[in-house]
Formats: structure tokens, C-alpha cells, sequence
């Protein structure tokens, strides 16, 4: 991923590695909402966010929320108007909070998707009885295993850098030593720009990943499985856009809709990550269970990746399992650039090697078949076969 101003940032971007919080967007005439500020209800932590009570919210900035507390004033039309745009475009529960609300403007949010509205002044204790069944229904949700998949995303540290070929051929063996245990694989290219993970197999699907996007609502688990194409070796493959769409024409909710739909059906997803930074990739990190960083061994890889792991630390996400994976590797390589400077330069070691042999992975991709096939026994099998090893332990997958 090349472009280091993404749209997403950490306010914005939905984080699955702990409890989300609960968003506040509230005016304040008395100075009461101080005394909400650092505070938690129901196990949720408050984000508080004081602004007028008809001032335009991006439905964008509630995808990270657990739900979202929102004032309502009785008499401004625009107001009301705006709690309403928030209910027909975000999926996060939402809470209106009114002063003296007359019964029609209650009956009013109900149908317009309130869970619940609150009297103003909000009182700490009353957002801790609303909140109390979205805690219970999260960990009821959690306990029923809702994503029970895991995720891998991969990212490149720049174009160029044989990721693609890398991941179709890492799936592929993932999902042959996967497929005896009954668990699927799935290859989900969200590249929406270039994506060729289904050409390089070999595939010629005829649903993909736009079909998902324009369900929209209406995605289930019989599209998905209509929208993958099966590979020969299990691997089942959600293709790219045939036609080039903008990385924003697919919003952050969309994006996750559709991974949390894909770990509900699949036991490992890898997802194929655009070059360029799209206003949901930080989205798709925060979900992942693994993430594997692609680059070459050169100066300006290096750099680029450098920068792909600074930003993403930059944003909240150290957390996350990262591993580097340097493709391409010429036989002789470390011996003119240390291991030492390598690891200077990224701040880290590489996870993972894998060998370059053009010929024998140009002729898989031309034939859309594991390396195996083109020839038993090579360097660059021989790396892969470990990639998937270390990939299966990370996830905790038993072999």
C-alpha cells in the first residue's frame, strides 16, 4: 500500500481487537458532560463528542462504535431530519437523547431505528440500563461464535512486489492441507482496481466481488457461496470487479459485511489488499487475525515497507500480528546486504524468505496450478510450504 494519507484514521476505522465504545454526540448548555468524560457503561467505554444538536455527523465516524447516543432537539425539524439520515445509512445502534421529548417525536425515532431514547440531562445510570442488552446480545453473539473464521490480510509494500502470485499459491497449498480437516479456504481480492488473484489461477468467474457490493443488505450466505469460484484444489476464490471501480465506491461498512459474512463461512480468509490505501483498509487490519507485509529486498521496498509499518503503528494498531514476508529472494541476496541492515531498516526481522524462480512460477500462473505441479521439488515450494506452516500455527490451526 503505497499512499500514506489514507482516508480512514483512528477515529474512524471499525477495531474488532477490543470492546468498542460507545460515541456521545451530545450539546452542552449546562456543562454537564464533562462528568462523562474517561467514564464506561455497561462494560463500554464513552467516547464523548460535543456538538450542536442539528450539526451534520458523518454516518462514516459511527462504524467503530458499539452504538451511538445521539441528541435529537424536539423542535428543529433539522435535527430530527439528522437522526434520521443516520438511522437509513449506519448499521450502529443508535440512541436518541431528548430533552422532554413528546410522545409523537418518541414514536417518531422508534420507527426511524432508535433502540432507545433518552431523557436530557443524560444521567450516567440511564445510559447503563440502555446499554446493558447490547452488552448481553454482543457476548451472547461472541459465545455463539459469529466469527469463528480467521483472517489473513496481505499487503504490499509496493507494487511490483509478487504478492498476488505469492498469495494465490499460499492459498492454494492452505487450502489442500486444510481441506482434510473439513475446514474451506477462501481467497477474497479486494483489489478492486487491478485485482487478478482469479486469472492468475486460472479462473473465469461469473459473479464477483461487485456482486457482493450491490446486494448490499441483502447479502447472505447463499450469494457468497453463488459469488466463489472453486479452484481444482479446494480453494474457493471471490473474484475482483471485472470493471475498474474507485476504492471509495465501497464503504468501510460494506467491506466488513462482507470478511464477517466470508469467516462465518469459511474457516481461513485471505484477503488480497489494494496497493493504495482505500477508506477501509485500517478496517480490514483491526479485523485480521494475521497480517503478512510482502516486499522485496531493495532500498526503496524497504523504505516504502518501513513506512507501511510506521502508520500502522501510528494509528493504534501495534497490537496486531504482523509478519514480514520478503518475496523474490535471489540466491546469493544475503550476501551482499546483511541481515543486520535489513532488520535496521524495517525495525524488525523478516518473518519469512521466499526464493525467486521465475520460470517455474511463471508457468503455474499460465496454467493456474500449485507449483507441486510444475515441478516437485523447488526452492520457492519449499518456502511457500513454510509460509503456510507458519501462517497455520499463528492462527492456532492444527495439522
Amino acid at each position: 500500500m503505497t499512499a500514506l494519507k489514507p482516508n480512514e484514521t483512528s477515529r474512524t476505522w471499525r477495531h474488532y481487537g477490543r470492546t468498542p465504545p460507545v460515541q456521545l454526540y451530545l450539546s452542552d448548555p449546562d456543562g454537564r458532560m464533562g462528568a462523562l468524560v474517561g467514564e464506561r457503561a455497561a462494560g463500554f467505554a464513552l467516547s464523548v463528542h460535543p456538538c450542536d444538536a442539528s450539526a451534520e455527523i458523518d454516518p462514516a465516524n459511527l462504524s467503530g462504535a458499539a452504538a451511538a447516543i445521539v441528541e435529537v432537539a424536539a423542535d428543529v425539524p433539522a435535527s430530527v431530519q439528522r437522526f434520521q439520515t443516520l438511522a437509513k445509512r449506519s448499521r450502529t445502534p443508535l440512541i436518541a437523547a431528548v430533552y422532554e421529548a413528546p410522545l409523537a417525536l418518541v414514536r417518531t425515532l422508534v420507527r426511524s431505528g432508535a433502540h432507545d431514547v433518552l431523557p436530557m440531562p443524560i444521567e450516567l445510570a440511564e445510559i447503563e440500563a440502555t446499554l446493558a442488552p447490547l452488552r448481553d446480545k454482543l457476548a451472547q453473539e461472541s459465545s455463539a461464535g459469529t466469527h469463528h473464521g480467521k483472517l489473513v490480510a496481505v499487503i504490499k509494500s509496493a507494487g511490483g512486489a509478487g504478492a498476488t502470485s505469492l498469495l494465490g499459491q499460499l492459498a492454494i497449498r492452505h487450502a489442500e492441507r486444510e481441506g482434510p480437516a473439513g475446514r474451506q479456504v477462501c481467497l477474497l481480492d479486494l483489489d478492486v482496481q487491478f485485482g487478478d488473484a482469479a486469472f492468475q489461477l486460472g479462473l473465469r468467474p461469473k459473479l464477483t466481488l461487485a456482486d457482493l457490493v450491490d446486494a448490499g443488505s441483502r447479502i447472505d450466505g447463499d450469494l457468497l457461496a453463488a459469488t466463489t469460484t472453486p479452484h481444482p484444489s479446494g480453494l474457493k476464490v471471490i473474484a475482483a470487479p471485472a470493471d475498474m471501480m474507485p476504492l471509495e465506491s465501497i464503504s468501510s461498512e460494506q467491506v466488513l459485511d462482507i470478511i464477517d459474512l466470508a469467516t462465518r463461512e469459511f474457516g481461513t480468509v485471505f484477503v488480497d489488499l489494494p496497493a493504495n490505501w482505500a477508506n477501509w483498509s485500517l478496517s480490514v487490519l483491526a479485523r485480521s487475525d494475521l497480517v503478512l507485509l510482502v516486499t522485496a529486498i531493495s532500498v526503496p521496498a524497504l523504505r516504502q515497507a518501513r513506512r507501511q509499518l510506521d502508520l500502522i503503528l501510528s494509528q493504534d494498531l501495534g497490537e496486531i500480528e504482523i509478519r514480514v514476508v520478503a518475496n523474490r529472494c535471489e540466491s546469493g541476496l544475503f550476501k551482499r546486504i546483511r541481515t543486520a541492515d535489513i532488520t535496521a531498516a524495517l525495525g524488525r526481522d523478516v518473518a519469512y524468505t521466499v526464493a525467486e524462480d521465475e520460470a517455474v512460477m511463471r508457468a503455474a500462473l499460465d496454467r493456474g496450478v500449485p507449483i507441486s505441479e510444475i515441478k516437485r521439488k523447488s526452492a520457492v515450494g519449499r518456502d511457500i510450504d513454510a509460509l503456510d506452516n507458519g501462517v497455520a500455527a499463528a492462527l492456532g490451526l492444527e495439522r
